[in-house]
């Protein structure tokens, strides 16, 4: 364990080998900003999480989410969120991905008019990736980042036509493991913002360029307002005016959507809109229907944005942003380009195409896209509907969303191909983050901690329930789970796999968490004491 000198009268401890990426990334002026961080809103952000496990107790108990009747007033009331700058007036196509460096200068050269730059969903947290992501995007902000493959391809960013960088920390529901302050590991959220503001909020307010952040996971106006706090407090601690750091929220929680118009209030002179983070959105409604027999879902292939449910979140995410001045943002598409099946690639896209039309003639005000080779594909479809540089005009007064409307489920059936597909995409993403991955293509589709999630979940829930059933009339029990799961290396092949070193344990933890009584809050948690 190495010490770190003492900072702001507190003893910091590093648990990881000095590196010369740890002299760069944790200097002494980050480090003392750290601690600041850490000792003004730990004790906040422990209280919130707390509050999320006893919601979520009355949740499995029998209550039902709802719009919260202290806040009606606020809902109702005439206010909107501060003026949004140009430089993020037109977001048509964003383009998200981890936080490596073939990945950030490709990303900023894509055409794309954001790159969000992933710390939490598709970066795997292993500390030499952290640390090299932070020197990345410094790198990239400095205009001094390129990249040569072992191959002699290289990299190097354009002069110009660059999009615009937002970056998005780690929930606020994992530690960084790795810096403990006060003999408590410092929120995963508060070191990958911390050290980014730290190293690069000068540089980018001075050229009008954020800082700007995508925040993941939150579950109440209440989380949103500690990271109004956290961003008000780092803007004069950096000497920077109030108001400069601007945010997205992605509403990928169950209850979040119940609490948009708190969410953008709580943040109203920094946030700049909400996103459709739909994939999080369905893992959470498992989630908070884990013990909910009349709302289970069907198999993830089955469960689309034509849902009703989600059909209804994502018409109230664009009335409820457009009626206050912000940004109603889309949601993933996920394909890959297949390369070596033309009529396999071609649905794909069509795929794509659909998703991307539906989301403009709702009103969306951009979209995500997970590969470059979709970007064209989604700007001509935002291009053609969307002639502006945003819809924000489009008030969807149409839009009668209650609360039932959120939570019925959608109907289907599981398939024992679905059923395998959950197991087999759970251990092949599992054993590559393991590995060091947290992005990663499986079935030509990108998946992240968020499908995996999806994955996991249902498979806890269909076994723990009970009466579930495939569509043949199998019995979906433990003893069609264990037995799918002793043959997951007969139906993958592990040659060339990312990760395949790490598919028997994979596979063991899978079957840990399917059977344990209650469900693991995040696969992350327990796969993050394995990492390094």
């Amino acid at each position: 364990m190495a010490a770190v000198p003492e900072t702001a009268r507190t003893r910091t401890q590093l648990k990881a080998s000095p590196s010369a990426a740890t002299q760069r990334v944790l200097t002494e002026p980050a480090m003392e900003f750290l601690v600041e961080l850490h000792q003004r809103f730990e004790l906040r952000r422990q209280s919130l999480l707390k509050a999320r496990g006893q919601r979520q107790s009355r949740f499995d108990a029998g209550e039902l989410p709802d719009f919260l009747e202290e806040t009606q007033a606020l809902r109702t009331g005439d206010w909107r969120v501060a003026p949004i700058p140009e430089v993020l007036q037109d977001r048509r196509v964003e383009i998200t991905g981890p936080v490596d460096r073939k990945m950030i200068v490709n990303a900023l050269n894509s055409g794309a008019r954001v790159f969000m730059a992933d710390f939490e969903d598709s970066t795997s947290p292993t500390w030499d990736a952290l640390l090299q992501g932070q020197l990345n995007l410094k790198d990239a902000i400095d205009r001094n980042i390129d990249f040569t493959t072992p191959e002699g391809k290289h990299y190097a960013l354009k002069a110009d036509g660059l999009a615009t960088l937002m970056v998005r920390p780690r929930g606020w529901h994992l530690d960084e493991k790795h810096l403990l302050i006060d003999e408590q590991p410092i929120a995963g959220a508060l070191f990958d913002f911390g050290l980014f503001v730290q190293h690069n909020a000068q540089t980018l307010a001075a050229r009008g360029d954020g800082p700007f952040f995508y925040l993941p996971k939150l579950q109440s106006h209440h989380e949103a307002r500690l990271w109004d706090e956290v961003l008000a407090f780092s803007e004069v601690r950096l000497g920077l005016p109030l108001g400069t750091m601007k945010a997205t929220v992605l509403i990928e929680t169950l209850p979040a959507a119940f609490e948009m118009d708190e969410i953008l209030h709580a943040l109203k002179d920094r946030i700049v809109g909400l996103n459709c983070g739909r994939w999080d959105y369905i893992f959470s409604y498992i989630k908070t229907f884990r013990a909910h027999p009349d709302r289970v879902l069907p198999e993830r292939g089955q469960v689309s944005m034509a849902s009703p449910f989600l059909r209804a979140y994502a018409d109230l995410l664009i009335q409820t942003c457009h009626r206050r001045g912000a940004f109603a943002m889309g949601g993933m598409a996920a394909q890959i380009p297949i390369a070596r099946d033309a009529a396999a690639n071609e649905a794909a896209m069509q795929k794509v195409r659909a998703d991307k039309l539906r989301e403009a003639q709702a009103g969306h005000d951009g979209t995500w896209v997970a590969h470059p080779g979709l970007i064209a594909i989604a700007r001509s479809v935002f291009d053609e509907h969307m002639p502006g540089p945003n819809q924000v005009h489009v008030r969807r007064e149409d839009v009668r969303v209650d609360r039932d409307a959120l939570i019925t489920p959608s109907q289907g059936s599981i398939s024992r191909a679905g059923f395998l597909n959950n197991i087999d995409v759970c251990v092949r993403y599992v054993a590559a983050w393991l590995d060091g991955l947290g992005c990663v293509p499986i079935h030509h589709l990108m998946e992240d901690a968020a499908t995996a999630e999806i994955s996991r979940a249902q498979l806890w829930q269909w076994l723990h329930v009970g009466g579930q059933r495939l569509d043949d009339g199998t019995p979906i029990d433990f003893t069609l789970f264990d037995a799918a799961l002793a043959t997951v290396s007969d139906r993958i092949d592990a040659a060339g796999l990312p990760g395949a070193v790490r598919l028997e344990e994979a596979t063991a933890l899978l079957g840990q968490w399917t059977h344990a009584d209650d469900l693991v809050e995040f696969l992350t948690l327990p796969c993050y004491e394995r990492l390094d």
